[in-house]
């Protein structure tokens, strides 16, 4: 019996809703974004199945700055953040935060960011949308001083609904095992040095989204909180990509070869300070923070208000305009604060670390131990 043969009716896999040139064409436009990442630690072309990197291309210059190298690495995403750049069809900065999310986890444990690779879940391969997605992403990976050597696209119709996607990434960093940051470190007297964020961030989307239908909020609209600030539209708010830390905790870090001046770092993100403040306390010390000590953003105030929100959950839910902090022993915070306020950052005394039971204290009100929320 002859074997049955495909008809040039059969189906094909574009039929189905993946489209494999579409892809392609993606991978041929995001080539140059990805290049602009890449110094000469990164090896061979791209486009291979796995991207290969040298801990250091000058062998003796590694073993001069590393005796004893511990690999660092962390995954994380956008979260809902997504849903509002596709409504608003902004997906620019999007990889920008997307790295963010993961350098900034990653630099919490003194590490430097070596590389990163990022997934993009799509309904549809649109080769133009794809593109400037994946250049946010490298424009995130530029600031942040790592090189993107690898990612994947995923044309999922029967998983995503049209118009959806989502993405994620994956970090890896270095830090010698004698100056990564340990919890244990802090001390009672350390002085607590909070760097600005950039906005919401990355975290409470879910609940950010709920108030804009809630308040039948319009994105497109500069409200009267904001004129004369900023002017920018509220979906342009919204959307402003997650401050990357990494350039100058890295620098600081360098600073001290010898003292231990940072005694630990913590990540302002799902949780609020209560939430990840209380992930870098041992049992025996508590964080006080004093909210007067900067000034939160209006885009928080303009929240709360539309969303009738207590004033402690919003503390609980976004970093309230604080995105990292510094744990710094006493004797060098002004020297830390300095530093970090020349590099760039606009930052300020926000707490101390006194003798307590793992707890953290905002104005005088106590917040047990928290948990990572990623919505």
């Amino acid at each position: 019996m002859a074997s049955q043969q495909p008809t040039s009716s059969g189906l094909t896999y574009a039929e189905s809703g993946v489209d494999i040139d579409a892809g392609d064409r993606a991978v041929a436009m995001m080539q140059a974004a990805l290049k602009r990442t890449h110094g000469p630690r990164v090896m061979g072309p791209m486009g291979g199945f796995a991207g290969l990197f040298r801990l250091d291309f000058n062998e003796k210059l590694f073993q001069r700055n590393y005796r004893d190298p511990v690999l660092a690495a962390c995954t994380d995403g956008v979260g809902t953040k997504v849903k509002l750049a596709a409504e608003l069809q902004a997906y620019d900065t999007l990889g920008i935060d997307c790295v963010a999310m993961n350098v900034n986890d990653l630099i919490v444990q003194g590490a430097e960011p070596l590389f990163f690779l990022d997934y993009l879940g799509l309904h549809k391969q649109d080769p133009e949308t794809t593109s400037r997605i994946v250049a946010g992403v490298a424009r995130g990976c530029e600031i942040a001083g790592c090189a993107l050597i690898g990612g994947e696209c995923a044309e999922m119709p029967d998983i995503y609904a049209e118009g959806d996607f989502d993405i994620a990434g994956f970090a890896v960093g270095v830090v010698e095992l004698a100056r990564a940051t340990d919890p244990l470190r802090v001390q009672p007297e350390d002085v607590l040095i909070g760097l600005a964020s950039s906005g919401v961030h990355s975290n409470g989307y879910s609940l950010v989204r709920r108030i804009i239908d809630h308040a039948s909020l319009d994105l497109g609209r500069c409200y009267e909180t904001f004129q004369g600030h900023d002017n920018r539209s509220l979906g342009e708010i919204l959307l402003e990509p997650t401050r990357i830390y990494s350039p100058t905790i890295v620098n600081v870090l360098s600073h001290y070869r010898v003292k231990k001046v940072v005694s630990t770092m913590a990540h302002i993100t799902g949780g609020g300070l209560p939430g990840n403040l209380s992930r870098m306390l041992p049992d025996d010390v508590d964080a006080i923070i004093d909210t007067s000590s900067w000034k939160v953003p209006p885009i928080f105030e303009f929240l709360q208000h539309h969303g009738a929100i207590e004033t402690e959950e919003m503390y609980r839910v976004f970093n309230m305009g604080i995105g990292f902090v510094l744990a710094v022993r006493p004797a060098f915070a002004d020297s830390v604060l300095r530093q970090v306020q020349k590099l760039g950052e606009r930052a300020s005394i926000i707490g101390e670390i006194t003798a307590g039971h793992g707890e953290v204290t905002l104005n005088n009100r106590p917040h047990r131990r928290g948990t990572k929320n990623h919505s």
